[in-house]
């Protein structure tokens, strides 16, 4: 099966790169060259993949479809003035998923010859009967169309795996340098690039080649205050991209100028480097502050993982049913409460859309991996609770004909199953600005990027912190403040939800490695907001001490 990097190599890729998040570092180590070279062509997958429906279906097969997967990630990982690791891994195989007697099989193999594919097709319909005696009711599917042979691919101007190792080195070289000279003590600078080569087709009538591009570049930049001998840290504003090498040029246009620079379709790294060390040293001289109620000013940098949380994941049907609680739990947004037609998520200002389609989102494709067009569909309209993300095997339960297109494995050697949609919160109508939303606040906190969080089992209690916050008194900012966390619950957050900024202010956010299911699969989803005003939220000192 798949050749995995050992387990200290690991330990030291994940310790350098972005911490709490799961790194899908799997396959075999390769040369950045090799991940370059062209992978099978289509017509020879299309042969392999007949190979696999004609012996599924002789083989007892009601339903089949087979995905051939070439999965490329390069990491290159920086501190300082050195190259922590260079990481170049390639993995290619087949997942053969099937229906028999009424039940699910699942089968994969890196042998990818008409023999080696036929057998892993005969052990998938194995699997299925053997687990058919445990079936309760048979899976009910909701129909497919086959759509022949497309392709899709995300839409890139310059291909990063095409950029030579010692430019990206000499990159990352740079913007640590620019964080040092602006009086940074350390930075740590990341560059994450995923390439996932996808062929499905199935049983329905669908060949479908997509080529998926994904790019991150973290960074957290450390400002030591000697005398005190305490350390202040300030992360990156980089969003993890459905885009190429293209990102990083950071052009003028795609800067928003207000209380620092945020961005938009491209990053200046260089250039938030020198801000993000300029940055993290004034923490050390911003006043701590005063917990009570504040009226919240959330900028999309910090609300992604807000939004993230508290909604993204309690909307997914296998936790909201109960049948998946790995890494979020399940969900307080329980089936009754959307039937009653009358939860109210939040306030009538809050509509969440959920969608595989907007151009540079990281969830971004043509076909999910069950070969279903992506689309988008309404989670929350004017408040209330319309509806869950679910896929071809669950729709049934929601008395729905058609599957939502949000089914995702990470692998080839993973089984594909539901996975979260980018979910984003839609812009205000009226023309309204960050400042507008600023002026129009009494005693409040403007806070920027995302921090560190907690959320209960049921996607409902929480608190988050982030990386830059200002305190607002009578419409103005008049300054910086530290040790800040805002505590509220899912429902009541959003019902507090008053205002929120219009399309020109929309940006996407996203996690690069979101964890889900046991064994354990990673997905990329992005999310879309402007930034919003939530009143009266309880916010505490995270440097109190109780005695």
């Amino acid at each position: 099966m798949d050749t995995r990097i050992d387990r200290r190599r690991f330990l030291k890729i994940a310790g350098v790169g972005a911490s709490g998040i799961l790194l899908p570092v799997y396959g075999t180590p390769v040369t950045a060259a090799q991940l370059t070279n062209e992978g099978m062509d289509a017509r020879s997958k299309k042969a392999l993949a007949d190979v696999v429906l004609n012996t599924a279906r002789k083989a007892g097969a009601s339903y089949t479809d087979v995905r051939i997967g070439r999965y490329l990630n390069q990491f290159v990982i920086t501190r300082e003035t050195r190259v922590e690791n260079i990481v170049n891994t390639e993995s290619f195989g087949a997942g053969i998923r099937v229906i028999a007697d009424g039940t699910w099989g699942f089968a994969a193999t890196n042998d990818l010859t008409p023999d080696g594919i036929a057998k892993a097709a005969r052990q998938a319909v194995a699997v299925a009967r053997a687990n058919a005696k445990y079936q309760k009711e048979p899976v009910q599917l909701a129909p497919v169309k086959g759509v022949g042979e497309v392709s899709w691919q995300t839409p890139i101007e310059k291909n990063a795996f095409e950029v030579p190792i010692s430019e990206k080195v000499d990159f990352l070289m740079e913007v640590n340098n620019a964080a040092m000279v602006a009086g940074a003590d350390f930075i740590n600078s990341t560059l994450y690039l995923v390439n996932e080569q996808k062929y499905f087709a199935s049983s329905d009538g669908s060949y479908i080649d997509q080529d998926v591009h994904r790019l991150w570049a973290p960074m957290t930049v450390t400002a030591v205050d000697k005398k005190s001998g305490t350390f202040k840290t300030r992360n990156g504003f980089s969003d993890p991209v459905g885009r190429g090498y293209e990102y990083l040029d950071g052009r003028e246009a795609d800067k928003i100028h207000g209380q620092t620079v945020l961005y938009r379709n491209s990053y200046d790294m260089i250039e938030d480097a020198r801000l993000a060390a300029q940055q993290a040293r004034a923490k050390h001289g911003a006043k701590s502050i005063k917990p009570g109620q504040y009226d919240l000013v959330l900028d999309p940098s910090h609300l992604m993982l807000t939004i993230h949380e508290s909604v993204g994941h309690p909307l997914e049907l296998d936790r909201v049913l109960g049948y998946e609680a790995n890494f979020a739990g399940t969900s307080f947004a329980t089936i009754d409460k959307w039937r009653s037609g009358k939860f109210q998520y939040g306030s009538d200002k809050v509509n969440f859309v959920a969608d595989k389609v907007q151009p540079g989102s990281l969830g971004a494709v043509g076909y999910d991996d069950e070969g279903v067009k992506t689309g988008s569909w309404e989670l929350v309209k004017d408040g209330v609770l319309v509806n869950y993300q679910a896929i071809r095997d669950q729709v049934h339960m929601l008395g729905q004909k058609a599957s939502h297109g949000c089914c995702y494995a990470d692998s080839w050697s993973s089984v594909q199953f539901q996975r979260m949609p980018n979910v984003s919160l839609a812009p205000g109508e009226k023309k309204y600005s960050p400042k507008d939303m600023i002026r129009d606040v009494e005693k409040g906190i403007y806070i920027i990027g995302r921090g560190s969080y907690s959320i209960d089992q049921q996607r409902y209690n929480f608190q988050f912190g982030g990386q830059l916050f200002y305190e607002i008194k009578n419409g103005e900012i008049v300054g910086q403040v530290e040790d800040v966390a805002y505590q509220s619950n899912t429902q009541e957050f959003w019902n507090a939800c008053s205002a929120i900024c219009d399309s020109s202010d929309y940006r996407l956010g996203g996690t690069f490695f979101d964890g889900k299911g046991q064994p354990s699969q990673v997905s990329a989803v992005s999310h879309g907001c402007s930034t919003a005003r939530f009143d009266k939220v309880n916010v505490i000192n995270t440097k109190r001490r109780i005695s």
